[in-house]
């Protein structure tokens, strides 16, 4: 790790992720502004969603879902494609193990985040890649919930539940809840 990973291969990573997330919200910002929305402009959401604004304009769309595709391409699928292909070579590595109970530990570790990291894309790549037209936006709520609150949710779960003594501790807590009036 510290031979592949130096301050300056570091600060071009935080440097690129920034770029690209400023100049997505930045294109998505400047095209919805050349939009017109007419009638009524109360979002059915519980925060000020893209694909929720889409539904709401009286203009043509066409251009906003089209940089939405082209940029959610680049800034979602492409790392997606990344994630996938490490743990692929991640699994690769653990059916080399000889022992049963290495590979169930290093599936065990993968698997959690696996499917954190699953449902997190999953959720935005049929928000935002497969809308639903029919004005449902209970289903658009839902999945928005899933990558905003769900996901990072899970993930004080996943990584301090691995550890004993934070087992031991919820262990504690919930016998204590069960004994208490």
């Amino acid at each position: 790790y510290t031979t592949i990973m130096s301050q300056n291969l570091c600060f071009l990573l935080v440097t690129v992720s920034w770029v690209l997330s400023c100049t997505s919200a930045l294109s998505h910002t400047l095209l919805l502004a050349r939009l017109s929305f007419c009638g009524d402009n109360t979002l059915p959401h519980f925060f000020c969603d893209l694909s929720a604004l889409l539904k709401l304009s009286s203009s043509d769309t066409t251009v906003n879902e089209l940089v939405i595709l082209i940029v959610g391409t680049v800034v979602m699928i492409l790392p997606f494609i990344c994630i996938l292909v490490s743990y692929g070579h991640i699994g690769a590595t653990i059916l080399r193990v000889p022992s049963t109970k290495g590979i169930c530990k290093a599936l065990s570790a993968c698997g959690s985040h696996l499917s954190v990291v699953s449902l997190y894309y999953g959720a935005i790549i049929g928000q935002y890649f497969f809308p639903s037209y029919n004005n449902s936006n209970e289903k658009d709520v839902i999945v928005a919930l899933l990558y905003t609150l769900v996901t990072p949710m899970l993930n004080p779960f996943i990584y301090s539940l691995r550890n004993r003594d934070m087992k031991g501790a919820l262990g504690n807590i919930l016998r204590r809840g069960k004994f208490s009036p």
